[in-house]
């Protein structure tokens, strides 16, 4: 959490609309209690994420209502709105959560893409939605996912002529 703060601080200035800085920090430093209670999943497994959506907001009634009344209704709401990314914060404190793990993987080389078989289409639609909290932040990730790929650190889609990874759009 300390490490999606400090990129909320330092990368604040390419957020794609203005933002609340401090919204922002709130956000990323509350977000993830919710994960932690009910366990976390791989982002690219969608058959260990399906009802994982009903199973955090459970967590979130109950660890946010254990809290003094007016300070749990401002943590549940700030989680609230960080789940449905419907604010120029939520969408950036989004960005930054995405960013982060996928700077970790280029850092390894792309072990854990490797290990559990990702390919870079998997990989540039899952972080396409970075786009919506700051396009020049997708901007960056783009260059370096391409060039993750070319140093054989992300593999590539299988029949990457079929469709160019950087064609495909946010979702």
């Amino acid at each position: 959490m300390w490490h999606l703060a400090m990129f909320v601080l330092v990368l604040a200035e390419h957020a794609g609309e203005p933002i609340d800085v401090t919204k922002v920090l709130k956000m990323v430093l509350i977000h993830d209690i919710v994960e932690i209670d009910v366990g976390d999943a791989f982002v690219y497994d969608a058959a260990a994420r399906a009802g994982k959506a009903t199973l955090e907001l459970s967590a979130a009634e109950r660890l946010y209502g254990l809290l003094p009344q007016d300070q749990g209704v401002e943590l549940r709401a700030l989680w609230d709105e960080f789940e449905a990314k419907e604010t120029a914060e939520a969408r950036f404190a989004g960005a930054v959560d995405r960013l982060q793990p996928l700077l970790l993987n280029l850092t390894t080389e792309g072990r854990s893409w490797k290990e559990h078989g990702i390919t870079a289409d998997r990989v540039f639609e899952l972080n396409a939605r970075i786009s919506l909290g700051s396009p020049t932040l997708w901007t960056y990730v783009e260059a370096l996912l391409h060039q993750a790929v070319t140093d054989g650190h992300l593999p590539p889609a299988p029949q990457e002529g079929a469709a160019s990874a950087s064609s495909i759009s946010p979702s």
